[in-house]
């Protein structure tokens, strides 16, 4: 083969080179998602409701072990996120809420649930497929009144992982 025709040949490989990388199946996407409607503590430290750290720009990077009943997930790094006395707004809601999670990368979902006071008090099959990237649940929270904090976690069905969120409301 000439050196004018592997020179063509390599420039043609690497011309062609993002397009195969486009085209090949996807590793496991980073999972990301919070709930933004009631408005989780992460959501109110991203638009500035609540002054915080480093979680006011990402929000939906509260990832720890699947089985806590941490705000934080377990995060150092968010740990104001577990400061009930942080000056936190309370969503005045009814008996039955429709929770929004917005997610920045879809994940395998295990399920959804939510605690109050370290009660199940709703859960939601993901069927282990990827949700997509806005996801609601409507929550039945009649057995409670006054305030309360909702604690949500995501559980991705592929990694030993959760997202967490929580939301302060006065079920009224």
């Amino acid at each position: 083969m000439s050196l004018r025709r592997r020179m063509c040949t390599v420039a043609a490989g690497a011309a062609a080179a993002p397009f195969v990388l486009v085209m090949l199946p996807a590793g496991v996407a980073n999972a990301h998602g919070y709930v933004s409607d009631p408005p989780s503590r992460q959501a109110q430290c991203a638009d500035g409701t609540v002054e915080c750290g480093p979680i006011q720009w990402e929000p939906q990077s509260v990832e720890g072990p699947k089985g806590l009943d941490m705000c934080s997930g377990g995060n150092a790094r968010f740990a104001e996120l577990d400061n009930d006395h942080h000056g936190w707004e309370v969503t005045d809601v009814a008996s039955t809420v429709e929770f929004s999670w917005t997610k920045t990368a879809a994940h395998s979902t295990r399920d959804w649930q939510y605690f109050i006071d370290g009660d199940l008090v709703a859960e939601f099959d993901g069927g282990n497929e990827q949700p997509p990237f806005s996801v609601d649940h409507t929550v039945d929270l009649s057995d409670y009144s006054g305030e309360h904090t909702v604690l949500a976690v995501w559980n991705i069905a592929d990694t030993a992982n959760a997202f967490y969120a929580c939301t302060d409301v006065n079920i009224t």
